[in-house]
């Protein structure tokens, strides 16, 4: 399987490998995307649960990079060795490398400093904001941690523990504890996910602290007393082949390229098996359904190959599948001796499931199963013994095509309307006769259905009650953008509110590495709705949500159609009389920093203010340098500006940090981390200088009474990371963050009733 979006870090749980897949294939973080999950993407909230991290007991893998944690890149001088220049010595390379750390830091602190006196202002609002949010969470996520079968065991995790069950045991107090992080010495880091060994004799558990991306993978051997066998660092992914052979991938510098293999017999011992020598790809390691295979994935964001180690010889050398052909992504399943190939061989070049014989595994000898409709998303495919289910998006709605082995039909299965986003549980068993799942929207908190293969038939499971707004109506529309493309538009708004010409609009957008927005559930969308909002997702191209072409005709020279997307889709909604400019607040994360600092430069009269959360807005200093560890494997989403100069000025005509100019622009709140390796703060820094500066000349040079000067402020976390913050930590960020947002368009309103009383 693949890397991880370099600048998208949403961490998403799926609880099957193909989900991850599709996710991290498609970018190269974070991510993150991630981000999976580089791994990220909307505007992505951090909230999440305050006690319980999803358990992952299935053959999956994380959209989510784990790095060791690193000093933050100062700011950086090259010496570029060209002919009749004289080349820096090492003391004045050295003096000039301090100077710039001494710079970084005084700037840094200053930023701290202008932020605990501006902050005031906000501490009231903010206040109330967090309040809200944590009512409305106690509601949404009072119904305890998933629970994981296997056989007559029921395994599941809260606050830090992970516990044992038995299935059949009406006493809920009757349970064993297996781990706790804080007994054991991990009290800082939370539980990642679960590798349960067939005989379910081993356990090994991923635990990742809240403010660094480094991932440790804990091993214990469970009985009576369960015992820690063994703690090995910086592991990304890792799965049981047998009852005691693990295997894992260990990660160093942002990458992933080594698998190792380790055996808990008696006589222990652990060896290299592969090893990836392209920079550009990344190493995982997925467990097929029935646990058949485990299969070595190495990818790039274009480019896949797959090695086969049989778990019924876990010492044997690694088979090839396919070897890797430029352009093919394909990964790997298992069923009755044939392997189900999901893959973008042939034409068109979309998702498409084949199969071969695990004997002639070949791409010649790759015939079709199913292939996607035109425009369709795969989100994501879960294999069974005699059936797959494909979950699919098409125009906005959600829908399952269920493919039958046994009748060689598919039946498509529509889902509710409301619904934007699936969410997957766990079925260790592949023979199981139910699959479950859970559909969400950024209003709708997450609702359990089944789709039953012996009754042919989806069942919406009883949930307890939460705080769901009926009346809020959502709204698909399509934009015609400068090329006349057609882009997709996703709008939430309270049915009881008038005059929405009048209402605050809170614009989503991402447009990067074939990720979707995220569209799943947030307390702070549905606390917005109640007050009054619109909410806007602008799905342009660049994201994935209309398959894979749609993100192919946003990335690289196509980068601008994003651009142009976005300011379609805002002047649609303002001429449909969903807000109006000064009323419309504009937000993105990570790598959606591109295009929303663009839009800044080029359409700043179209919003009023704009939150960024750890934003890429440097895309062309941060290109021109390979030693960074993520550089090379980026460019097949920007390009390489150091190889083509058209690509370095197609780069420099987007490129949010090169654009900024003495103009009116909107007021702006960015958050940034200390900790990230992926955005590195100096540059956040530095565009925060260059804007402010051009604000500032623009108010100079117009000066007037009643002359307008944004806001531009940074707020500096020193805990969390691009990847994860803890839980008050993130309800502090959105707070904040909302808190702002609220306030500008406040300031608007008020403006406004000022200049009539002056009337």
């Amino acid at each position: 399987m693949g890397s991880v979006d370099y600048q998208e870090m949403k961490v998403r749980t799926s609880c099957v490998g193909l989900q991850n897949l599709l996710q991290r294939l498609s970018f190269s973080v974070k991510h993150y995307s991630k981000h999976n999950h580089l791994q990220t993407v909307c505007f992505y909230s951090k909230l999440k649960p305050k006690k319980c991290h999803i358990l992952d007991c299935s053959g999956s893998t994380f959209t989510h990079w784990t790095v060791p944690p690193g000093t933050i890149l100062p700011w950086r001088f090259f010496s570029c060795k060209q002919e009749g220049t004289k080349i820096p010595s090492k003391r004045k390379q050295d003096t000039s490398i301090a100077t710039s750390e001494l710079l970084y830091k005084n700037l840094l602190k200053l930023e701290q400093e202008n932020w605990n006196v501006i902050s005031a202002r906000y501490n009231a609002m903010t206040k109330r904001i967090k309040e809200k949010l944590e009512e409305l969470h106690k509601y949404v996520f009072c119904s305890g941690s998933p629970r994981i079968r296997f056989g007559q065991n029921v395994y599941f995790e809260e606050n830090g523990c992970i516990f044992l069950s038995k299935a059949d045991d009406a006493d809920e107090g009757n349970v064993d504890i297996l781990f706790s992080t804080k007994d054991l010495g991990f009290s800082d880091a939370f539980i990642q996910r679960i590798r349960i060994s067939p005989d379910q004799r081993y356990m090994a558990i991923s635990l990742k602290s809240e403010n660094s991306e480094e991932a440790t993978c804990v091993v214990m051997k469970l009985g009576h007393f369960p015992i820690m066998e063994e703690v090995i660092p910086s592991v990304f992914s890792f799965e049981w082949a047998t009852n005691d052979v693990l295997y894992y991938t260990s990660q160093k510098n942002l990458k992933c390229q080594n698998v190792f293999m380790t055996t808990f017999t008696d006589q222990k011992h652990t060896k290299l098996v592969y090893t990836e020598q392209d920079a550009r790809f990344f190493v995982d390691i997925y467990c097929t359904k029935d646990r058949r295979f485990l299969t070595i994935n190495s990818n790039s964001k274009t480019t896949s190959e797959v090695w086969l180690v049989d778990c019924r010889h876990p010492f044997k050398l690694p088979a090839l599948v396919q070897a890797r052909t430029k352009g093919v992504i394909y990964h790997v399943e298992h069923r009755n001796d044939e392997l189900y190939i999901l893959t973008t061989y042939g034409e068109p070049a979309e998702y498409k499931l084949m199969k071969t014989p695990v004997a002639s595994s070949g791409m010649e000898n790759w015939q079709l199963v199913y292939a996607l409709e035109k425009k369709t998303k795969l989100v994501d495919l879960e294999m069974f013994s005699d059936h797959c289910i494909m979950f699919l998006k098409n125009a906005g709605h959600l829908y399952l095509d269920v493919i039958s082995f046994i009748s060689h039909s598919v039946q498509s299965i529509k889902l509710p309307t409301w619904a934007c986003e699936f969410e997957l549980e766990s079925h260790p068993e592949h023979t199981t006769s139910t699959c479950y799942f859970q559909l969400t929207s950024p209003v709708h908190p997450p609702k359990r259905f089944a789709y039953s293969f012996k009754e042919n038939n989806l069942i919406e499971q009883a949930v307890q009650e939460v705080p769901i707004i009926m009346n809020c109506h959502t709204t698909r529309l399509l934009a015609k953008s400068k090329d006349e493309t057609l882009v997709p538009i996703t709008v939430f708004h309270n049915m009881n509110s008038k005059e929405l010409h009048r209402k605050p609009l809170l614009v989503h957008v991402y447009g990067a590495y074939g990720i979707d927005l995220n569209m799943s559930f947030k307390e702070e969308k549905l606390m917005l709705i109640e007050e009054g909002w619109i909410l806007a997702y602008c799905h342009v191209r660049g994201g994935g949500e209309l398959g894979l072409s749609w993100h192919k005709d946003g990335c690289q020279h196509n980068k601008l159609k994003g651009l142009h997307d976005l300011k379609a889709c805002i002047m649609l909604l303002h001429e449909l009389g969903f807000s109006q400019p000064k009323y419309t607040a504009l937000v993105a994360a990570s790598a959606g920093g591109v295009l929303a600092g663009a839009l800044c430069n080029t359409d700043p009269e179209l919003t009023r203010a704009m939150a960024l959360q750890a934003p890429f807005v440097d895309v062309l200093n941060t290109m021109m340098k390979t030693h960074l560890p993520l550089t090379i494997e980026e460019q097949e989403e920007w390009g390489n500006p150091l190889a083509d100069e058209k690509c370095m000025e197609y780069i420099k005509s987007y490129c949010p940090y090169q654009n900024i100019k003495p103009q009116c622009y909107p007021s702006v709140f960015i958050t940034a981390y200390e900790n990230d390796q992926r955005i590195p703060l100096a540059g956040v820094l530095r565009y925060v200088q260059k804007l402010r500066k051009a604000a500032l000349d623009h108010a100079s040079r117009t000066s007037k009474e009643g002359n307008w000067i944004p806001n531009i402020i940074l707020d500096i976390q020193e805990n969390g990371s691009h990847c994860d913050s803890s839980w008050e930590d993130s309800l502090n960020e959105v707070a904040r963050r909302l808190a702002f947002l609220n306030k500008e368009l406040e300031e608007v309103c008020h403006l406004e009733h000022h200049s009539k009383s002056c009337k």
